[in-house]
């Protein structure tokens, strides 16, 4: 596997991760278009006086709809994890890559580009557990110090 550069791992991760949001963005919105136009067709039948296909068809835009979001709300998760520099992000991407690798051509293109990036060999330095800790702390800074606290602060320095 060739070495990326930190510099390199950090810009390949970020695209990776913005291809993966909006890749699976518009197969989420593929998912709510085929509910709509499920929807809509039921209006047709359900207007001649046959309310039946109108809930037929609403049951299977609706069940189409949480299918497709099913499979793309990993493919979001992998990108915000990714865009996160998170580890669970890398192991999310590396799984959702292998598996868009079926959905020709976009989502093997997408899954090529994505194991390439995050099989590198800099990738597990990238992703180390240590860089998450280092985001959960917070520096410490100085309290800042309102008007009431300072008014307190005198009254008992009166008393």
């Amino acid at each position: 596997m060739n070495q990326l550069s930190v510099r390199e791992m950090r810009q390949h991760v970020n695209i990776l991760g913005w291809l993966l949001i909006v890749a699976n963005a518009f197969f989420l919105l593929f998912g709510l278009c085929g509910c709509v136009f499920m929807v809509g067709i039921g209006f047709i039948p359900a207007a001649e006086g046959d309310p039946t296909a109108f809930f037929v068809l609403t049951i299977i835009g609706v069940v189409s709809l949480l299918f497709f979001a099913v499979l793309a709300l990993p493919g979001i998760l992998a990108g915000y994890g990714l865009l996160r520099g998170k580890r669970w992000g890398q192991i999310l991407g590396i799984v959702v890559s292998f598996l868009s690798l079926v959905n020709f051509p976009v989502g093997t293109a997408l899954g090529i580009y994505a194991l390439w990036v995050l099989l590198q060999n800099s990738a597990s330095e990238y992703f180390d557990p240590k860089n998450e800790a280092q985001d959960l702390v917070e520096p410490l800074s100085a309290p800042v110090e309102t008007e009431a606290d300072s008014e307190s602060a005198s009254d008992v320095e009166e008393a």
